[in-house]
């Protein structure tokens, strides 16, 4: 038995705004792609041809006048290789970029001829070809979605929600670009260092001439030995085909110090961190200012508005939206992940609408409800698990494959304020089967329960309620702890290298989340919540409280003015779940969100300092710098 969705009030939804009906979703969803556009046959075909061409095109030969150093130029080539890989899937307009890239590099290096003179050439020419095609396809198939959404939502448009228009995009992608850039900024000095390092050391060396008597392996590292001067060197070479044993080679000595010429240094390391953190930070900067960018475009004005149904996806978290008339959930049209968005004015607003309750009608039922909760109880004693509730939304702009877009609806029939969610991800058209048709297909002991239910065992008390971390929490954190001891002594085992940086991004987030995990608390009294994580205790009185949730293991309690106070990580509810037990963090969120909602079951008396905590994350930082130094004593 099936519950209904859960009802947004007619004050929150536009005028003129149309509803979504099925035959309308039917002709977006037609309009998808065709098959043979998908990225992954094109990724895959593209990954084959780049592989054959680089293993059948010439390689010029380390020389003493051309020799194998650093090349820049071949490095950059390299990264827009696998950006375009990459963007095959993510970003097809600057895939088309770098299609056209590769080929012009192609042809400036090995000429028109010989690129359509061997089989390889001519198979990567045509491959690219066809992806480009599949890109094209792809970019006006979207198009073609957008238009149809634009008339299935008519000629009513409205600006989005004062929420959504302060909603941030793209800062965390610019943070991580910001640091991997830097980490490829740092290879790249680290490789000149090396090159000018040899420059130097051979302005000043001896210039012999040597013949090659022997082509040796040692450890798998092939090894030349070259006889010059009465003396016989040894030295370790990547490409031995070029050296061809009673074969003359020119090397540079200088006392014990001796190098080949041809291959005079090997900076391979540096030159794939350079590779690693290029690509990763290029695509991290690319996805942020795309996300930025969109978003800013779904801010500049009035937008197309349409009734929908929304749906969180059991696992993934994943917002799937279904046809307004499609009451069962049966057709998902589109799917994305997003987040909330908070204003002050809204919440506002929300507090009113929970006084006011049943006056509009939104709540007032004629037993289906109940009818429904009874369904639900009954899918739950024969283990069945229900799917999550369907909910009104009212979706914001035109959706197609790569837009942003914007929602409003209620969380939940229990929860009066009504929430905005923003997409953090690109709108990606619904795979027949991806998401589960019905709550049979799933099993799950825990079941979100009313506030109702909630409030049942949270009884009135003069004294604060306490809730701290509890056995996964702190199994959490001291499993982070291990890998925090183990990773400073491996960044300092070495002694000072390119790793130390790495330990001083990660040690930082390493410590607020052992200190988290260890002893979070959240104190209940009077006036509101103490929320004490890694570094402080926060004040949060209950009249700012917009809202209190669970996600991505963690608690986030909503503020009014400053955004929210964040605890995380609070255990591990994936693990909890699988081994049949009620996520402790998930329970937390429920009890605080029914005493916000219930005045009547607050504790009456004012918490003291010894019920709020103390943060730890100072002394684990004392501990860290001790520890650090215990290693450097012992090595």
């Amino acid at each position: 038995m099936s519950r209904p969705p859960v009802p947004l009030s007619a004050e929150h939804i536009p005028p003129g705004t149309a509803d979504w009906r099925t035959p309308d979703a039917r002709r977006w969803l037609a309009a998808v792609p065709a098959r043979w556009a998908h990225p992954l046959w094109a990724f895959l075909v593209l990954l084959v041809s780049i592989v054959w061409e680089v293993a059948a095109a010439p390689a010029a030969p380390c020389t003493s006048a051309d020799p194998c150093g650093t090349d820049w130029l071949g490095l950059g080539t390299a990264v827009v290789l696998v950006l375009t890989l990459y963007w095959v899937w993510r970003q097809p307009r600057l895939a088309l970029a770098g299609l056209a890239a590769l080929l012009t590099a192609l042809v400036a290096e090995d000429g028109v001829a010989a690129v359509f003179g061997r089989p390889s050439g001519l198979a990567f020419l045509g491959v690219a070809a066809l992806t480009a095609a599949g890109l094209v396809h792809r970019l006006a198939a979207a198009a073609r979605q957008r238009s149809l959404a634009l008339e299935a939502a008519g000629p009513a448009a409205h600006p989005l929600p004062a929420a959504a228009r302060t909603f941030r995009r793209g800062r965390l992608s610019f943070v991580l670009a910001a640091l991997l850039l830097a980490v490829a900024g740092f290879g790249c000095w680290q490789a000149q260092q090396v090159a000018d390092a040899y420059e130097e050391r051979a302005a000043g060396a001896t210039h012999l001439s040597g013949r090659v008597t022997a082509l040796e392996q040692d450890d798998g590292v092939d090894v030349l030995k070259v006889e010059a001067d009465g003396r016989t060197h040894r030295f370790e070479t990547a490409f031995p085909e070029d050296f061809p044993v009673d074969g003359r080679v020119d090397i540079v000595v200088d006392g014990d110090w001796a190098a080949l010429v041809a291959e005079p240094y090997d900076a391979f390391g540096w030159e794939l961190l350079v590779l690693g953190g290029s690509v990763a930070g290029l695509a991290f900067l690319v996805n942020g200012v795309e996300g930025l960018t969109r978003a800013k475009r779904l801010r500049r004005g009035p937008l197309p508005v349409l009734r929908v149904l929304v749906r969180e996806g059991h696992d993934d978290g994943r917002t799937w939206v279904f046809a307004a008339d499609d009451p069962e959930g049966l057709r998902p049209i589109l799917h994305f992940h997003s987040l909330y968005a908070f204003d002050d004015e809204d919440e506002e607003d929300d507090d009113g609408d929970e006084e006011d309750g049943d006056e509009d009608g939104s709540d007032a039922g004629d037993g289906s409800e109940a009818v429904a909760e009874l369904g639900r109880i009954a899918e739950i004693l024969r283990g069945e698990d229900p799917a999550p509730p369907l909910r009104e939304a009212v979706l914001y702009g035109a959706p197609h494959a790569g837009a942003e877009v914007a929602f409003v609806s209620r969380d939940d029939a229990d929860d009066p304020e009504v929430s905005v969610e923003c997409s953090v991800t690109a709108v990606k058209p619904a795979v027949p089967g991806l998401v589960e048709r019905g709550p049979q297909r799933r099993k799950r002991k825990n079941q979100r329960r009313s506030v109702d239910e909630i409030a049942v065992g949270l009884t009135p008390t003069t004294d604060p309620r306490v809730w701290t971390a509890h056995g996964f929490s702190r199994a959490v954190g001291l499993g982070l702890l291990l890998v925090q001891g183990g990773g400073i002594w491996a960044a300092l085992d070495e002694g000072p290298s390119w790793s130390w940086l790495w330990l001083a991004v990660g040690l930082p987030w390493l410590v607020t989340a052992v200190a988290t995990a260890l002893t979070w608390r959240i104190t209940a009294d009077r006036d509101g919540l103490w929320v004490t994580g890694a570094w402080r205790v926060r004040r949060v009185p209950w009249d700012v409280i917009t809202s209190v949730r669970h996600s991505d293991d963690g608690i986030r309690v909503g503020r009014a003015k400053d955004s929210s106070v964040d605890l995380s990580p609070t255990g591990w509810a994936w693990l909890e779940r699988r081994l049949g037990r009620e996520p402790r963090a998930e329970r937390v969120v429920e009890e605080v969100r029914a005493l916000l909602l219930r005045p009547e079951l607050r504790p009456l008396e004012e918490a003291t300092a010894g019920q709020q905590g103390m943060p730890v994350g100072p002394p684990l930082v004392a501990l860290s710098v001790l520890w650090g130094a215990a290693v450097l004593l012992l090595l």
